[in-house]
Parts: structure tokens; C-alpha cells; sequence
């Protein structure tokens, strides 16, 4: 059987080739990120060509993330490269992104000299250098450099004490929206997130676009921890950007930041995902180190729905090492939580899904009572699959709908093993579509018993009323 825990992995060069995706399909990932930081949308296209290539052929549904740059400050193209700013150095950052000498440099925002003040720190290359503002004119700012470090170009640039001007969605975040509602690619994550209205913003156009993409909001910012509630409940699906939080935050306030944000996000039935540096040291090593293996399991113990994979898949030279790492933290993890007996939460969701949520617990009591080796759920819509699986229902939970881009939007949900299949007429209909998945993936045995949820009339949305308990037929 299949981990619970969802694997997210970025394409870049180490894995653009159609056997490497599947090869890490058969390795437990589920959903595949597109860094639009990085490379054309014309190269990301290529890269889709490969991915859908490689789903076509696979049993195992997946998705696809576009990951939205937002007003990432870098620094310009820097000459000569690589030259060490020491303690005590005074740089000079102006407004002209043509300037490019380690002593005096432009960056690819406008606003920059605008929105810091003398006193101001200024962190480049996540917090590698660090420098702090002791002057300022209409068109530069002076800084003294407080941490040394080598200078590169197109470096990212962090302003942890200063206001940023810029909208979170910039006119090339737009550009790569259309692409994505042109491609039909299933969530797009929104960087930067401040408010939750940056987060209707971008969910309003895709709705008038006549899209139904999930938008992920990544927190990376300290404003978005003081509108952390309102964010989630804006949002499909919240990521936990650790990496721009560590350099804008204290760094040993992320841990618990994490933490937060997961208990929210299980109280409010959203679905989370933790990323950055999971196995940093997977970029170049083919094992992880002991504290990254704690990181992983933690993050699954937070009760994480996913956790995400970047550099390490992207450019690491042992893509596949780093995805079985997973795999196997992730099946000794859930191993434990599921002989924990921890209480299962309440879960806050809206008076229309009251019923289902209620369900969800009830599922998992009849879970525990009965020895039921699975859940089976017909869920047209993905809601009831979602809230089934915020109740961390200690078996997997397979959903069926016969909407294609449901199934792969379910595929970001933990325990949830995403089907697509024409609706049923009846129950009897659909118990016997689950035994012929069941056992042409030799997941279970004739005589085990699972639960059975559906409504009447199956594949009407909002119809979840009826549980049963189900024996698997041998035949």
C-alpha cells in the first residue's frame, strides 16, 4: 500500500527526461512543481510536454504545481563574480539594474531605494550576507556589510524590516497565470502572500477565467503570520515557505511558526505542505543526514498533508534517493502515529459540509472498531476526500470521481488515493468497482473488510450520507 504522506517534487534539469518522471511516479511522487522562477514559459512548456507524456502511462494520478515568482528582489548580473564582501565593507545598491560591479550594483526592483529607511537590514543570498542601510538618496542606498560572503549575480534579496511596496502578484506572475489557465495545470502556488486578499484576487481571476485551479498560499513573509487565519481560510491549500521565513524571521521561530501553521491548517480542514531544504544535503550526497531524517518525520508528526522537494530533485544529483528517502521516513512515521491512538480534532468547516466533517469522525471510529483495512469514498467534488482526510483516518482512503482534474487535485490530500471512474448507478455498483480496484492492485484480500461512503444519488455533489462496512469480494 501506498504512504499517506504526498510527495511533491520540482522538475528542473536533473529530472526533465520522461523515464526519470516515471521512475519517480513508481517512487511515491505525487504532484510535480513548475518553479516559474526559473526557465521560459516556452521551457516549462517542454517540461509539461514531458510530465503529461509520463502520466499518461501511469496507474498512480498526479498533479501539477506552477510555483509564482512574486516580487523576488535579485540582484543584477554582477562582474566579476564570486568576489567576497567583508565586515566593515561599504556597497552602494541603486535603482539602475545595469549597474553591476561588487561594489556597485542594481537590482530587478523598482521600488527597492523607496521602500527601505537608514537602520534597515538588508539580507542577500538567504541571509548569507548581510548588510545594513547607513545612507540613502533619492536613487542608492549606502550599506555597511555586518556578515561577509562572495557576491553572485542574481542573488535573492531579503528586506526584513522594510514595507514592500510591490503587489504580491507581479505583471510576469500574470503572464504565467494565462499559461497555466491555458494548460490546464491543477494548483498554483501565490509567494509572498501578505493578506488573504491577495489570495482572492488571483482566486477571483481564475474564476473568471473559467478555471478551476487550486491557489496554494505560501507564508514567507512576517506580515502574513499577523493574517495567518484569515490566509488559511482564503486559501485551498497553505505552504509553509521556511526558507524566506528563516531570513525574514528569527530563525528559531520557524520551527514553531511551522507548527502553528499546521495545527491551523488541521483545525480549518486545509490542506499543507512543508517545504524548503528537506534534504538539503541530498544535492549532492545520494543519503540524508540524521537531522534532516528528524526534520521529515517531524513535519509528518505536525501532521503535514505533503512535503516538498526542491533543489534536491531540481538540480541534486540523486533525484530518485531523495523521493525513497521519503518514502521510507514516511512510512516509518505514519507506522507510529497510526499505533498512537492520538484524539482526532474537531475540524472548522462551513454549516454546508457540517454533515460530511461529521461523517469524516464517524468513518474513523468505525475504522477503529471494525479492523477496516481501507475507506472507500465516492467524493464528486474532492470535498468529503478532503475533510476524510483532515480526520487522519489511520487507513488510506480511496476516492473515486469520474472528473479527471478532481482526482488530480485529490492527489495533494494526505491518505487520499486519487481514482477516476464513470459515477455508479448504485451501491452495489460502486462496492463492486472498489473490489476490482482493490484487487487488481493486490492492496487487499477477499474477506478483508473496508468502509464504504457514498450518497444517493452517487456523483451528485454534496450527497455524502451513507457508511457501511463492506467484506471484499475473492472474485
Amino acid at each position: 500500500m501506498m504512504i499517506k504522506t504526498k510527495i511533491i517534487a520540482t522538475i528542473g534539469p536533473a529530472c526533465n527526461k520522461t523515464d526519470m518522471i516515471r521512475t519517480m511516479i513508481d517512487h511515491g511522487v505525487d504532484v510535480f512543481r513548475l518553479n516559474f522562477s526559473h526557465g521560459t514559459l516556452a521551457e516549462h512548456g517542454a517540461f509539461l510536454e514531458l510530465l503529461n507524456a509520463a502520466r499518461s502511462e501511469h496507474q498512480h494520478t498526479t498533479a501539477v504545481v506552477g510555483d509564482l515568482c512574486g516580487p523576488k528582489i535579485r540582484t543584477a548580473n554582477i562582474e566579476p563574480k564570486g568576489q567576497t564582501l567583508n565586515v566593515g565593507d561599504e556597497i552602494t545598491i541603486t535603482g539602475d539594474p545595469n549597474d553591476g560591479s561588487p561594489r556597485r550594483f542594481g537590482t530587478n526592483y523598482d521600488n527597492l531605494v523607496a521602500d527601505v529607511a537608514v537602520g534597515h537590514r538588508v539580507f542577500i543570498d538567504d541571509g548569507r550576507i548581510a548588510l545594513r542601510v547607513i545612507a540613502k538618496d533619492d536613487d542608492q542606498i549606502t550599506c555597511r556589510v555586518l556578515s561577509p560572503g562572495a557576491l553572485h549575480s542574481h542573488k535573492g534579496i531579503n528586506l526584513p524590516d522594510s514595507d514592500i511596496s510591490s503587489p504580491s502578484i507581479t505583471d510576469r506572475d500574470w503572464q504565467c497565470v494565462n499559461w497555466a489557465i491555458e494548460h490546464k495545470i491543477e494548483f498554483l502556488a501565490l509567494s509572498f502572500v501578505r493578506t488573504a486578499d491577495e489570495i482572492r484576487q488571483l482566486k477571483d481571476y481564475i474564476k473568471k477565467a473559467g478555471s478551476d485551479i487550486k491557489v496554494i498560499a505560501k507564508i514567507e513573509k512576517p506580515q502574513a503570520i499577523d493574517h495567518l487565519e484569515n490566509i488559511i481560510t482564503a486559501s485551498d491549500v497553505v505552504l509553509v515557505a521556511r526558507g524566506d521565513l528563516g531570513v525574514e524571521m528569527d530563525l528559531a521561530q520557524v520551527p514553531l511558526i511551522q507548527k502553528r501553521i499546521t495545527h491551523l491548517c488541521r483545525h480549518f480542514g486545509t490542506p499543507v505542505i512543508v517545504a524548503t531544504q528537506m534534504l538539503q544535503s541530498m544535492i549532492d550526497s545520494p543519503t540524508p543526514t540524521r537531522a534532516e531524517v528528524s526534520d521529515v518525520a517531524n513535519a509528518i508528526m505536525d501532521f503535514t498533508d505533503a512535503v516538498m522537494l526542491s533543489g534536491e530533485t531540481a538540480i541534486g544529483k540523486h533525484p530518485i534517493a531523495a523521493a525513497e528517502t521519503i518514502r521510507r521516513i514516511a512510512r516509518v512515521t505514519e507506522a507510529f502515529l497510526d499505533a498512537s491512538g492520538e484524539i482526532r480534532p474537531m475540524i472548522v468547516t462551513s454549516e454546508k459540509l457540517a454533515v460530511t466533517a461529521a461523517m469524516a469522525r464517524s468513518v474513523a471510529q468505525f475504522v477503529d472498531d471494525t479492523d477496516a483495512k481501507l475507506v472507500a469514498v465516492w467524493s464528486q467534488t474532492g470535498a468529503a476526500a478532503q475533510l476524510f482526510s483532515k480526520a487522519r483516518i489511520d487507513v488510506p482512503i480511496l476516492a473515486l470521481s469520474s472528473n479527471e482534474r478532481i482526482c488530480r487535485q485529490m492527489c495533494l490530500h494526505y491518505g487520499v488515493i486519487p481514482r477516476c471512474r464513470p459515477a455508479p448507478n448504485s451501491i452495489e455498483e460502486f462496492s463492486r468497482m472498489v473490489d476490482k480496484i482493490i484487487l487488481e492492485r493486490n492492496w487487499l484480500h477477499g474477506g478483508d473488510k473496508i468502509v464504504l461512503v457514498a450518497g444517493s444519488p452517487i456523483g451528485a455533489a454534496g450527497t455524502t450520507n451513507a457508511i457501511m462496512v463492506h467484506t471484499v469480494s475473492g472474485s
